[in-house]
C-alpha cells in the first residue's frame, strides 16, 4: 500500500493534485520524476525476487490498480484548468501504465517499463523546464504568470520557440503517434 501510495496509484492518488499545486513548481518537479523513478526501482527489486512465487495474487491487484489509474488519470484531466493540476492527473495515468509493465511479470514487462519510465521521466523533465522557464518574466522578477492553461493562450506570440516545444511535449505525453510517448505506449502493449 505504502508503494501504491508513493507512486500516486489509484486508489492512494487523492493527495497528489492538491500537493503538486500547492508546492513550488521545482518541488513539484522533484515530486513528479525523483520518487517514481526510484520507487519503481525498489518495487521491482522487492516483488520480482521477494516475492516471484506470489506475483500471482498481487499481479490482479496492480492490474486493476493500473487500469483505474490510467482511466481516472485521464478523466479527471480533462476538466482542469490549472496546469499543475493537469500535470498530476497526467502522472496518475502515466502510473497506471507503468503498472501495466510491472503487472506482467515478464522480462519483456520489465523492458516495456523501463523503456517507458526513462522515456516519462525525459518528458517530465522537459515539461518542467518549460513551466520554469516560461514563468519568469523578462525582468528579474521571478513573479509565477503561468497558472491556469488558459496562460498558454498567447504564448505562441510571446515566445514561438517554447510554445513550439511545450506543444511537442505534450503531444508526446499525450502519446501522439510519430512522437516517443507512442512509440513507449505501443511497446508498453
Amino acid at each position: 500500500v505504502g508503494f501504491l501510495f508513493k507512486i500516486t496509484a489509484v486508489p492512494f492518488h487523492m493527495w497528489s493534485p492538491d500537493v503538486y499545486e500547492g508546492a513550488p513548481t521545482p518541488i513539484t518537479a522533484f515530486f513528479v520524476i525523483v520518487p517514481k523513478a526510484a520507487l519503481f526501482g525498489v518495487f521491482l527489486r522487492i516483488f520480482l525476487e521477494s516475492f516471484y512465487d506470489f506475483l500471482l495474487p498481487w499481479q490482479k491487484i496492480l492490474l486493476v490498480s493500473s487500469l483505474c489509474s490510467m482511466l481516472l488519470g485521464s478523466l479527471a484531466a480533462l476538466s482542469q484548468t490549472r496546469i499543475k493540476r493537469l500535470l498530476a492527473y497526467s502522472s496518475i495515468g502515466h502510473v497506471g501504465y507503468l503498472l501495466a509493465g510491472f503487472a506482467c511479470g515478464t522480462i519483456e514487462g520489465i523492458q516495456a517499463l523501463l523503456i517507458y519510465l526513462f522515456i516519462y521521466i525525459f518528458m517530465n523533465i522537459n515539461i518542467f523546464a518549460l513551466l520554469l522557464c516560461g514563468m519568469r518574466r523578462e525582468t528579474l522578477q521571478t513573479v509565477p504568470r503561468i497558472k491556469f492553461i488558459s496562460d498558454f493562450s498567447f504564448l505562441s506570440k510571446t515566445q514561438p520557440i517554447l510554445a513550439l516545444t511545450f506543444t511537442i511535449t505534450l503531444f508526446s505525453m499525450a502519446g501522439i503517434p510519430p512522437l516517443a510517448g507512442f512509440y513507449s505506449k505501443a511497446y508498453l502493449f
